[in-house]
Order: C-alpha cells, then structure tokens, then sequence
C-alpha cells in the first residue's frame, strides 16, 4: 500500500505537470479548478495521460492493470491530503479500494468488453466513503449506486482516452456516494440490473460483462481491424 501511494502519486505528479497525451487531468484543473472534487478526478486522470503516452515510470496495478490500480488509488489519496487524513486511515481506506475494486473484477474474468476503469472508480468512492467514516451501509449503496451510473462503458483498448473514462468513473462514483449521503438516495431492486443486495448487484454487473458483452468484444475488435 505504500509502495502505491509512492509510485502511483509520483506518475500521477508527472501527468500534472508533463505534457501527456489529451492532457486530461490538467484540462479538468484548468477548467473546473482547485476543489477537491476536481483533485481526485483531475489526479486518476493524468497517472492515465502518462502511462497511456508511454512513460516509463513504475506503478502498482490492482486487478492486473495500471489504469485500475491508479484509479482505484489516487483520488483516495488526494481525499486523504486535503482532509490530513492519518497515515493509518488512509492505508485502510485504500484497502478497501483495492479490495472493492478486485471483488467485481473477479466476476468479470480475465478479458471484457467491460471497462475496468468503472470497477476501479467504484473502489475508489468505496475507498473515499470509508475515509469519510463511512463503513458497510453507506459503501454498499455507494457501490450499487455506482454501478448504477456507468456499468456501460466499453473499453476499446489501452490508449489516451482512457484517462477521461478514468475521470467519468470516478465522477460516477463520487456521485454515487453524495447521492446516499445527502438524503439517502439510491437506486433501488428491480431499477434496471440493480437487485437487492450489493453482492448481488456486483454479480449482475459481472454477468453483464462476462457473458452480455461477449460479442461486444469480438464487434469492437472487427472495427480496430477494419473489418
């Protein structure tokens, strides 16, 4: 974990300050500006500009990918810095990321048309809730109001644009949890492929994307082709 916070911050530092394929994370800063809100997804965003652009520096990968493990970890860490967070806390709150974020990949299986970025930015609001001393009722209802939001994305290869599917996962999650926190919003059982139960909700979504997008991958792969 603090191997994580080292490497994933310094790629992410370099995103910020380089100039790294779309520029995503800077583009979020420079036109939303300095909120916290704007940090996280800004921070996830520009790790994703360098590592797509090539860069070379080191980073911890969570569910086998880069892109996953810089987004399930880097807004946990921006929440930790502007809140002064203890270092005991923020090891736990990304736990909790990286463990929420694992959990639905291991319904995914190894190859979809599923983009992992949605898994991560559920991790990271479930990370970011538990920061925010939210435990199991309010990261659930994060989780499945996440998953709610933005279980469509596809992912069409690793490239630039993954940074702003980064920063739109992880908006999707932080919504999810302001959602339930502000008057406990949520979308319930029987809305679409949400269903009773965050365990469940999590194996809907993992059908989805093992089994329902199976042909979506082999399309997306004619288009790359040119077929």
């Amino acid at each position: 974990l603090k191997r994580q916070i080292a490497y994933n911050t310094a790629i992410s530092q370099e995103g910020l300050q380089g100039h790294w394929g779309a520029e995503v994370g800077k583009t979020l800063l420079s036109v939303y500006g300095d909120q916290v809100a704007v940090r996280v997804k800004a921070a996830a965003a520009a790790g994703s500009d360098v590592r797509m652009s090539g860069c070379e520096l080191p980073v911890v990968i969570v569910s086998g990918s880069g892109n996953q493990g810089m987004t399930a970890s880097l807004p946990v860490i921006e929440y930790a810095r502007d809140m002064e967070a203890s270092e005991e806390l923020l090891l736990r709150a990304l736990a909790v990321a990286d463990l929420v974020t694992i959990r639905q990949k291991s319904v995914i299986g190894r190859l979809s048309a599923f983009c992992g970025a949605v898994s991560a930015g559920c991790g990271a609001a479930a990370g970011s809730a538990y920061l925010r001393g939210g435990r199991f009722d309010v990261i659930a209802h994060t989780i499945a109001n996440t998953l709610a939001i933005c279980s469509g994305m596809v992912c069409d290869g690793a490239k630039p644009s993954c940074a702003a599917k980064i920063a739109t996962a992880v908006d999707a999650g932080l919504l999810g949890y302001e959602m339930y926190l502000h008057g406990g919003h949520e979308f319930v059982d029987g809305e679409g492929i949400i269903c009773k139960g965050v365990e469940n909700t999590i194996d809907n979504v993992g059908r989805l994307a093992r089994q329902g997008m199976r042909r979506t991958d082999e399309e997306i792969l004619d288009i790359m082709v040119g077929q």
